[in-house]
């Protein structure tokens, strides 16, 4: 095996900066063409989603904006989340993702939305949550009901890759149905 086979640095990064352009393409596609817009609040990628987003031309007709809130405090005053439910499960939970979520619809507009809450390392992990791991949460409200979901996922890798990893992730999910 030859030494550059072997040095990290002289491979490819994951999901590195052109597959999440493709991926932000992608969902700005179909948002587009169903005449839907998104929202999104984030955490722990700190405005890489809506910089994916804002970096494609033309993204002001399907991208509305969104928050990044990186504190508790800003959590509750920009997104509505509930300080019991950071009290009770955490910055880093299914539950804060879901507020987040439908907090970032219900104060910033739009059909649909993403959020995400994590820990990006290299510090901050704790028993049961681990640096790399990630909540995501996507809300959707074009039928009579809003619907939400939430995922978890435990990322490898350095902060960035944490960041890039969770960026696609949350991209990948509005792609899906």
């Amino acid at each position: 095996m030859s030494a550059d086979a072997m040095d990290p640095a002289s491979q490819p990064p994951l999901h590195d900066d052109a597959e999440i352009a493709a991926l932000a393409s992608a969902v700005g596609g179909r948002l587009l063409a169903a005449g839907l817009s998104l929202v999104a609040a984030e955490s722990c990628t700190g405005g890489w989603i809506g910089k994916a987003c804002t970096d494609l031309a033309g993204s002001s007709a399907w991208f509305r904006g969104g928050a990044v809130a990186y504190s508790n405090e800003l959590k509750v005053r920009l997104l509505g989340v509930s300080p019991a439910t950071l009290e009770a499960h955490g910055a880093v939970s299914r539950e804060t993702a879901l507020e987040m979520a439908r907090g970032a619809l219900d104060r910033l507009g739009g059909e649909v939305g993403v959020a995400v809450t994590g820990i990006a390392g290299p510090s901050g992990g704790q028993p049961g949550k681990p640096v790399g791991t990630v909540w995501f949460a996507w809300a959707d409200r074009r039928g009579p009901a809003l619907s939400v979901r939430a995922e978890l996922e435990r990322f490898p890798g350095s902060r960035d890759e944490v960041r890039r990893m969770a960026v696609c992730r949350a991209l990948r999910g509005l792609l899906e149905p």
